[in-house]
């Protein structure tokens, strides 16, 4: 497996290569000009981080706390941290971005041992973590203190409450702790049409990272601890970690016009519709050469299409190589993709097919 980052320019035409790609949402930019008016305390003593609290507890229960920050990474590695001791290692799949994408960070940063577990489908199961989770007292072995799980995954793949709630159950039955990257919750949350706590709060999860550039935001995502036992130290992290905004207000500002309606679920509501219509599209036109290779349950696509089709493909659009050896390929959509968009990418796919 490889890590999916851009085989080359984006093209003149929108691009398929990440949900981050978009702009930022009109309505989180209102929010911003909105929030830029007069003067408010800084680090997070703001109005609007106070009424972040009480929207986020809106949906995830009294006892959520919410500590906006920067990235994602920053997110899952302050997140991990709060939750473990320097001799933890954490059970994650092979494909997590905590495991791929994130440079090290939880091995250099948070000094974690990551259990990285091959999956077929992104997802953990019960006897996955059975099998990966030992060594309890072994000054030998780095000692098993969490799980961290991906909604949606990085498959495109989505769990259900119950599976979230089989594997939370087995964490803590052995005292582990469960964390969750929730960069795209809102696109789980839209396609099993649940609420945010269905697959958080109600299924046992401790931490969560919540995304929001990925749905919207020009910047920001936010740890919310969703039990407090569960977490040391997370503010003195954060600002050990470098994610503790000055200006904070900007932050919280986009989280809580993300959040305070339903702008969250409107957005992974349309990036999944997108893909869907991308998927069906190319099974509808019966393209030779091109298979879809792994369920829609998101808002990503992937297909295995011949190398040089793809090759000339993306001299138009921008999306990423999966897997070098088996030249699968991810084709993401997010909140601004267009159906326009989605119908002259297929036909420029079947242009380059037949070329």
């Amino acid at each position: 497996m490889t890590s999916p980052e851009p085989d080359g320019a984006p093209g003149p035409s929108a691009g398929f290569a990440s949900d981050n790609w978009a702009g930022a949402h009109p309505e989180i930019l209102a929010a911003l000009a909105a929030a830029n008016d007069g003067y408010q305390p800084a680090y997070g003593d703001d109005a609007y981080t106070a009424r972040l609290r009480e929207v986020v507890r809106r949906h995830f229960g009294d006892q959520a706390e919410v500590f906006p920050v920067f990235t994602g990474t920053g997110a899952n590695i302050v997140g991990l941290q709060a939750m473990t001791d320097r001799w933890s290692s954490v059970i994650c799949t092979e494909t997590s971005h905590i495991n791929v994408d994130e440079c090290g960070a939880a091995e250099k940063v948070a000094g974690i041992k990551l259990v990285a577990v091959p999956t077929p489908d992104g997802k953990l199961t019960p006897d996955l973590v059975d099998r990966y989770a030992w060594g309890w007292g072994d000054v030998h072995h780095a000692q098993p203190a969490a799980v961290s799980l991906t909604q949606s995954t990085e498959l495109g793949t989505v769990y259900t409450p119950e599976q979230l709630a089989a594997v939370t159950a087995c964490a803590h039955e052995r005292g582990m702790r469960v964390h969750m990257d929730g960069a795209r919750l809102a696109n789980a949350a839209a396609s099993l049409d649940v609420p945010l706590r269905a697959l958080t709060t109600d299924v046992g999860v401790d931490v969560l990272s919540f995304g929001g550039t990925k749905n919207g935001l020009m910047m920001g995502e936010a740890v919310v601890v969703l039990d407090p036992e569960a977490v040391r130290g997370l503010p003195f992290l954060r600002k050990m970690g470098m994610q503790l905004a000055s200006k904070m207000r900007f932050l919280s500002a986009q989280l809580l016009a993300l959040l305070d309606g339903d702008l969250w679920l409107r957005n992974a509501r349309h990036a999944n519709a997108m893909a869907r219509r991308l998927a069906d599209s190319v099974r509808v036109r019966d393209l030779p050469g091109v298979e879809i290779v792994r369920p829609v349950e998101a808002n990503a696509v992937f297909a295995v299409l011949p190398r040089d089709a793809a090759a000339r493909l993306r001299k138009r659009y921008a999306f990423h190589t999966w897997d070098e050896h088996t030249g699968e390929v991810r084709w993401m959509c997010s909140f601004a993709t267009t159906e326009a968009e989605i119908d002259a990418f297929v036909t420029a796919l079947a242009e380059e097919l037949s070329a």
